[in-house]
C-alpha cells in the first residue's frame, strides 16, 4: 500500500493512462488513424483550429466519431461501473471472492437474452433493441427475486446462497431454451461471451447517466461502507443502519451492473480482480477503493476490448474470453501473493 502523500500521484497516473489508453484505441483497427490524427479529431469541437485547412481525412473523422469512439466511451463506462461494483459486493459480503455478478444478475441477464432471441421480441426504448432491454430486465427481476427470497437481506450467508441458487437455475432454463431453439445458439454464446460491436451514442447517453451516478453515490457515501466492512455490531454503534445501507448498496451496484451487462454480455473478472489490485494501491478504505477501482475497470475492459478487436482483425474475439486471459494469471498472481503474506 502506498502512503496518503503519494495516492494523489498515482490517480493521476491511471487518468492519464486511461486517457492515453483511449487515443491508442481510437487509431488502432482495421483502418489504421495515426496517433496525432485521434488526438486533432476528438479536440476539433472544442478549438478553433478549422476543419476546412485540416489535412484529415474525413473518412477518418466517421471511423472515429461514428464508429470507435462509441464504442470506446462505452467500454470506458462499462468497466468503471463493474469496477465499482466489484468494491462494493466485497466490502458488503466482507469475501474477496464477491464479484458484481453473484447475486444472480448475470444468469438473469442471460436469460432474458436467451429467453428475448427465442421469442422473436422487436421491442425498442429510445433507440435501444430490444436484447440490451432484455438483458437489464432479467438481470434486474433475478437479483430482487434472489433479494426477496434471502428475507430482504438480513443476513449475508442466505442471501449469498440464494444468488447461488438463482444462478443455477437461471443456467439451466436458459441451456433448455437453447436446446429447443438451436437456431439462435451461436447468438446466445457470443452474447454470453461479450461484446461492444454494438456499440452507439444512443446507448452511451442511456447507460452513462445510470452507471456515472450510481458510482459517484457509492464514492459519496464510501464511509458507511467502510463501517460496515468492521461488522454489524460496530457499525450499529457508530449509528449506521447496516440492513438500511446494505439495502442500498445492494440496489445502486445491481443497477450499475445491469446496466453495463446489458450494453456488453457478461464479461467476467473486472469486478473480481481490479478492486484486489486497487486494494494493493490504496488499502481497504473505500474512499479511495472506489475511485480507484472506477479507473482501473476502465482501463482494464478498454484495453481488452481493443484487444479483442485487433489481434487477429478483421476478426473480433469476445471481449470477455480477452478478459478471461487477463484476468484468471493475475487472479492466480494475487492469490499466491496473499498466501505469502501470511
Amino acid at each position: 500500500m502506498i502512503s496518503g502523500k503519494y495516492k494523489k500521484t498515482v490517480f493521476l497516473l491511471l487518468l492519464i493512462i486511461l486517457l492515453v489508453t483511449i487515443v491508442i484505441a481510437g487509431s488502432l483497427g482495421s483502418a489504421r488513424i495515426s496517433f496525432p490524427d485521434v488526438v486533432r479529431i476528438i479536440i476539433e469541437p472544442i478549438t478553433p483550429m478549422s476543419i476546412e485547412n485540416s489535412n484529415i481525412k474525413e473518412t477518418s473523422r466517421i471511423i472515429i466519431w461514428k464508429i470507435r469512439l462509441p464504442r470506446i466511451i462505452l467500454t470506458v463506462i462499462a468497466g468503471m461501473g463493474l469496477g465499482v461494483s466489484g468494491a462494493v459486493f466485497q466490502g458488503i459480503f466482507r469475501n474477496p471472492m464477491a464479484n458484481p455478478y453473484i447475486l444472480g444478475i448475470s444468469s438473469g441477464a442471460a436469460f432474458g437474452v436467451t429467453l428475448g432471441m427465442t421469442m422473436g421480441l422487436q421491442i425498442t426504448f429510445l433507440g435501444i433493441g430490444a436484447i440490451p432491454i432484455s438483458a437489464f430486465i432479467g438481470a434486474i427481476s433475478a437479483s430482487v427475486i434472489v433479494y426477496l427470497i434471502s428475507g430482504g437481506g438480513r443476513d449475508i450467508l442466505p442471501l449469498l446462497l440464494s444468488g447461488i441458487a438463482m444462478g443455477f437455475l437461471l443456467s439451466a432454463l436458459m441451456s433448455l431454451l437453447m436446446y429447443f431453439n438451436r437456431s439462435q445458439l451461436e447468438n446466445i454464446v457470443y452474447w454470453t461471451m461479450g461484446s461492444f460491436n454494438a456499440a452507439s451514442w444512443q446507448k452511451v447517453i442511456i447507460t452513462a447517466p445510470v452507471i456515472l451516478s450510481g458510482s459517484f453515490f457509492i464514492i459519496i457515501f464510501a464511509r458507511d461502507l467502510n463501517l460496515m466492512v468492521l461488522g454489524e455490531d460496530s457499525a450499529n454503534s457508530l449509528g449506521i443502519s447496516v440492513k438500511k445501507s446494505r439495502l442500498i448498496f445492494l440496489l445502486v451496484s445491481t443497477f450499475i451492473t445491469a446496466s453495463a451487462v446489458a450494453v456488453s454480455g457478461v464479461i467476467g473478472f473486472v469486478g473480481l480482480i481490479v478492486p484486489h489490485a486497487m486494494r494493493i494501491i490504496t488499502g481497504p478504505d473505500h474512499r479511495t477503493l472506489i475511485p480507484y477501482s472506477m479507473f482501473g475497470g476502465a482501463i482494464l475492459l478498454l484495453t481488452s476490448d481493443t484487444l479483442a478487436r485487433t489481434i487477429i482483425a478483421p476478426t473480433e474475439i469476445p471481449v470477455g474470453i480477452v478478459t478471461s486471459l487477463l484476468g484468471a494469471p493475475f487472479f492466480l498472481f494475487l492469490l499466491n501473493r496473499m498466501r505469502n503474506t501470511k
